[in-house]
Protein backbone atom coordinates (compact mmCIF):
# COMPACT_ATOMS: atom_id res chain seq x y z
CA UNK A 1 0.00 0.00 0.00
CA UNK A 2 1.20 3.47 -0.91
CA UNK A 3 -0.19 6.81 0.24
CA UNK A 4 0.22 9.41 -2.49
CA UNK A 5 -0.38 12.94 -1.23
CA UNK A 6 -0.92 16.04 -3.34
CA UNK A 7 -0.52 19.40 -1.63
CA UNK A 8 -2.74 22.42 -2.17
CA UNK A 9 -5.47 24.55 -0.64
CA UNK A 10 -9.13 23.46 -0.67
CA UNK A 11 -11.87 25.46 -2.39
CA UNK A 12 -12.64 26.85 -5.84
CA UNK A 13 -10.78 30.08 -5.06
CA UNK A 14 -7.44 28.24 -5.07
CA UNK A 15 -8.22 25.50 -7.60
CA UNK A 16 -5.87 26.63 -10.38
CA UNK A 17 -3.20 28.32 -8.25
CA UNK A 18 0.44 27.33 -8.73
CA UNK A 19 0.42 26.21 -5.08
CA UNK A 20 -2.23 23.61 -6.01
CA UNK A 21 -0.21 21.71 -8.61
CA UNK A 22 -0.17 18.68 -6.26
CA UNK A 23 -3.98 18.60 -6.21
CA UNK A 24 -4.04 18.96 -10.02
CA UNK A 25 -1.70 16.01 -10.48
CA UNK A 26 -3.78 13.73 -8.23
CA UNK A 27 -7.01 14.72 -9.98
CA UNK A 28 -5.47 13.76 -13.31
CA UNK A 29 -4.16 10.42 -12.01
CA UNK A 30 -7.50 9.49 -10.42
CA UNK A 31 -9.44 10.31 -13.59
CA UNK A 32 -7.05 8.61 -16.04
CA UNK A 33 -6.57 5.41 -14.05
CA UNK A 34 -10.16 4.72 -12.99
CA UNK A 35 -9.70 5.15 -9.25
CA UNK A 36 -12.70 5.46 -6.94
CA UNK A 37 -14.66 8.73 -6.70
CA UNK A 38 -13.27 11.24 -4.24
CA UNK A 39 -14.77 11.04 -0.74
CA UNK A 40 -14.20 12.81 2.57
CA UNK A 41 -11.69 11.09 4.85
CA UNK A 42 -8.60 11.88 6.96
CA UNK A 43 -9.45 15.60 7.12
CA UNK A 44 -9.34 15.73 3.36
CA UNK A 45 -10.44 13.82 0.26
CA UNK A 46 -9.28 10.38 -0.84
CA UNK A 47 -9.52 8.24 -3.97
CA UNK A 48 -8.52 4.58 -3.86
CA UNK A 49 -7.60 1.82 -6.28
CA UNK A 50 -4.59 0.23 -7.94
CA UNK A 51 -1.76 1.65 -9.99
CA UNK A 52 -0.13 -1.30 -11.70
CA UNK A 53 0.53 -3.90 -9.03
CA UNK A 54 0.37 -1.40 -6.15
CA UNK A 55 -2.69 -0.64 -4.03
CA UNK A 56 -2.84 3.11 -3.45
CA UNK A 57 -4.72 5.80 -1.58
CA UNK A 58 -4.56 9.29 -3.05
CA UNK A 59 -4.99 12.07 -0.48
CA UNK A 60 -5.73 15.77 -0.92
CA UNK A 61 -5.54 17.35 2.57
CA UNK A 62 -8.45 19.70 3.32
CA UNK A 63 -6.64 21.44 6.19
CA UNK A 64 -5.02 24.17 4.06
CA UNK A 65 -1.37 24.05 3.12
CA UNK A 66 0.24 25.00 6.41
CA UNK A 67 -1.64 22.25 8.29
CA UNK A 68 -1.19 19.47 5.72
CA UNK A 69 0.64 17.28 8.22
CA UNK A 70 -2.50 16.78 10.32
CA UNK A 71 -4.25 15.03 7.43
CA UNK A 72 -1.17 13.08 6.30
CA UNK A 73 -0.35 11.92 9.83
CA UNK A 74 -3.90 10.70 10.46
CA UNK A 75 -3.94 8.76 7.17
CA UNK A 76 -0.53 7.21 7.80
CA UNK A 77 -1.48 5.98 11.27
CA UNK A 78 -4.86 4.58 10.20
CA UNK A 79 -3.41 2.76 7.19
CA UNK A 80 -0.50 1.47 9.32
CA UNK A 81 2.14 2.84 6.97
CA UNK A 82 5.69 4.05 7.45
CA UNK A 83 6.97 7.41 6.13
CA UNK A 84 8.82 5.51 3.37
CA UNK A 85 5.40 4.36 2.05
CA UNK A 86 4.35 7.97 1.44
CA UNK A 87 5.09 10.15 -1.57
CA UNK A 88 4.16 13.84 -1.54
CA UNK A 89 3.62 15.83 -4.75
CA UNK A 90 4.20 19.56 -4.25
CA UNK A 91 5.06 22.80 -6.02
CA UNK A 92 8.74 23.74 -6.34
CA UNK A 93 9.85 27.34 -6.85
CA UNK A 94 13.41 26.37 -7.78
CA UNK A 95 12.33 24.39 -10.85
CA UNK A 96 10.86 25.84 -14.04
CA UNK A 97 7.43 24.65 -15.23
CA UNK A 98 7.84 21.32 -17.02
CA UNK A 99 10.72 20.24 -14.74
CA UNK A 100 10.44 17.64 -11.98
CA UNK A 101 12.77 16.14 -9.42
CA UNK A 102 12.29 13.26 -7.00
CA UNK A 103 13.77 13.21 -3.54
CA UNK A 104 13.79 11.00 -0.46
CA UNK A 105 14.05 12.75 2.89
CA UNK A 106 15.79 16.05 3.55
CA UNK A 107 14.65 19.47 4.67
CA UNK A 108 11.45 21.35 3.81
CA UNK A 109 13.24 24.40 2.27
CA UNK A 110 10.65 26.76 3.74
CA UNK A 111 7.65 25.08 2.07
CA UNK A 112 4.77 25.40 4.56
CA UNK A 113 3.12 22.14 3.54
CA UNK A 114 6.32 20.15 3.91
CA UNK A 115 7.13 21.89 7.19
CA UNK A 116 3.80 20.72 8.62
CA UNK A 117 4.32 17.16 7.36
CA UNK A 118 7.78 17.10 8.95
CA UNK A 119 6.19 18.01 12.28
CA UNK A 120 3.75 15.09 12.11
CA UNK A 121 5.64 12.21 10.45
CA UNK A 122 9.29 13.28 10.20
CA UNK A 123 11.26 13.80 7.00
CA UNK A 124 11.84 10.28 5.68
CA UNK A 125 9.17 10.29 2.98
CA UNK A 126 9.47 10.62 -0.81
CA UNK A 127 8.68 13.85 -2.61
CA UNK A 128 7.98 14.69 -6.22
CA UNK A 129 8.97 18.32 -6.68
CA UNK A 130 6.91 19.83 -9.50
CA UNK A 131 8.34 23.01 -11.03
CA UNK A 132 6.28 26.19 -11.02
CA UNK A 133 9.11 28.71 -11.58
CA UNK A 134 10.17 31.64 -9.41
CA UNK A 135 8.86 35.23 -9.54
CA UNK A 136 12.41 36.57 -9.29
CA UNK A 137 12.32 38.09 -5.78
CA UNK A 138 11.44 36.54 -2.43
CA UNK A 139 9.05 39.39 -1.59
CA UNK A 140 6.83 38.33 -4.49
CA UNK A 141 6.68 34.62 -3.64
CA UNK A 142 3.48 34.65 -1.52
CA UNK A 143 1.39 36.35 -4.19
CA UNK A 144 3.01 34.31 -6.95
CA UNK A 145 2.21 30.85 -5.55
CA UNK A 146 -1.37 31.92 -4.81
CA UNK A 147 -1.96 33.07 -8.39
CA UNK A 148 -2.86 31.00 -11.45
CA UNK A 149 -0.38 29.90 -14.08
CA UNK A 150 0.14 32.41 -16.89
CA UNK A 151 -1.66 31.71 -20.19
CA UNK A 152 1.71 31.09 -21.87
CA UNK A 153 2.47 28.33 -19.33
CA UNK A 154 -0.84 26.45 -19.50
CA UNK A 155 0.02 24.10 -22.39
CA UNK A 156 3.33 23.14 -20.78
CA UNK A 157 1.68 22.53 -17.41
CA UNK A 158 -0.98 20.38 -19.10
CA UNK A 159 1.74 18.28 -20.78
CA UNK A 160 3.53 17.92 -17.44
CA UNK A 161 0.35 16.70 -15.70
CA UNK A 162 -0.33 14.21 -18.49
CA UNK A 163 3.24 12.95 -18.17
CA UNK A 164 2.87 12.44 -14.42
CA UNK A 165 -0.34 10.48 -15.07
CA UNK A 166 1.38 8.41 -17.78
CA UNK A 167 4.03 7.49 -15.21
CA UNK A 168 1.66 7.00 -12.27
CA UNK A 169 2.37 3.26 -11.99
CA UNK A 170 6.09 4.09 -11.82
CA UNK A 171 5.37 6.75 -9.20
CA UNK A 172 3.60 4.13 -7.08
CA UNK A 173 6.31 1.49 -7.55
CA UNK A 174 9.14 3.92 -6.83
CA UNK A 175 10.71 3.75 -10.30
CA UNK A 176 11.55 7.45 -10.55
CA UNK A 177 13.69 7.07 -13.68
CA UNK A 178 10.76 5.66 -15.69
CA UNK A 179 8.48 8.35 -14.26
CA UNK A 180 10.84 11.08 -15.44
CA UNK A 181 11.00 9.47 -18.89
CA UNK A 182 7.20 9.47 -19.10
CA UNK A 183 7.09 13.17 -18.26
CA UNK A 184 9.88 13.99 -20.72
CA UNK A 185 8.01 12.16 -23.50
CA UNK A 186 5.09 14.56 -23.00
CA UNK A 187 7.02 17.77 -22.33
CA UNK A 188 9.77 17.27 -24.95
CA UNK A 189 8.71 14.55 -27.42
CA UNK A 190 11.23 13.21 -29.94
CA UNK A 191 11.36 15.41 -33.04
CA UNK A 192 12.66 12.88 -35.59
CA UNK A 193 9.86 10.33 -35.31
CA UNK A 194 8.86 10.72 -38.98
CA UNK A 195 5.42 11.95 -37.97
CA UNK A 196 4.19 15.34 -39.11
CA UNK A 197 2.36 17.39 -36.48
CA UNK A 198 -1.29 18.15 -37.25
CA UNK A 199 -1.68 21.18 -39.52
CA UNK A 200 1.92 21.12 -40.72
CA UNK A 201 2.53 22.80 -44.10
CA UNK A 202 3.31 20.42 -46.98
CA UNK A 203 6.97 20.02 -47.80
CA UNK A 204 8.35 21.93 -50.80
CA UNK A 205 9.11 19.82 -53.89
CA UNK A 206 12.74 18.88 -54.40
CA UNK A 207 12.78 20.56 -57.84
CA UNK A 208 10.71 23.66 -58.31
CA UNK A 209 9.05 24.46 -61.63
CA UNK A 210 10.96 27.08 -63.63
CA UNK A 211 9.41 30.51 -63.70
CA UNK A 212 8.75 31.74 -67.29
CA UNK A 213 11.10 34.49 -68.38
CA UNK A 214 9.55 37.95 -68.36
CA UNK A 215 9.30 39.70 -71.70
CA UNK A 216 11.60 42.72 -71.78
CA UNK A 217 9.93 46.10 -71.62
CA UNK A 218 11.23 49.48 -72.60
CA UNK A 219 13.03 49.89 -69.32
CA UNK A 220 14.92 46.61 -69.95
CA UNK A 221 16.01 47.50 -73.57
CA UNK A 222 19.64 48.68 -73.83
CA UNK A 223 20.06 52.24 -75.17
CA UNK A 224 20.74 52.62 -78.97
CA UNK A 225 24.17 53.73 -80.21
CA UNK A 226 24.76 57.34 -81.47
CA UNK A 227 24.94 56.26 -85.16
CA UNK A 228 21.66 54.40 -84.89
CA UNK A 229 19.95 57.43 -83.36
CA UNK A 230 21.27 59.73 -86.16
CA UNK A 231 20.10 57.27 -88.84
CA UNK A 232 16.64 57.12 -87.28
CA UNK A 233 16.46 60.92 -87.13
CA UNK A 234 17.41 61.15 -90.80
CA UNK A 235 14.69 58.70 -91.81
CA UNK A 236 12.18 60.79 -89.88
CA UNK A 237 12.84 63.99 -91.88
CA UNK A 238 13.38 62.36 -95.31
Amino acid sequence: MKLIVGLGNPGAKYQKNRHNIGFMALDRIAADHGLSPWRARFQGEVAEGRLGGERVTLLKPGTFMNLSGQSVGEAMRYLKLEPADIVVLHDELDLAPGKLRSKLGGGHAGHNGLRSIHQHIGENYRRLRIGIGHPGHKDRVAGYVLSDFAKAEEALVEDMLRGISDGATDLASGDDARLMNAVAARVAPARNSGQKPPGAAPAKPAVEKPVPAKAPDAADTPPASLSERLRALGERFR
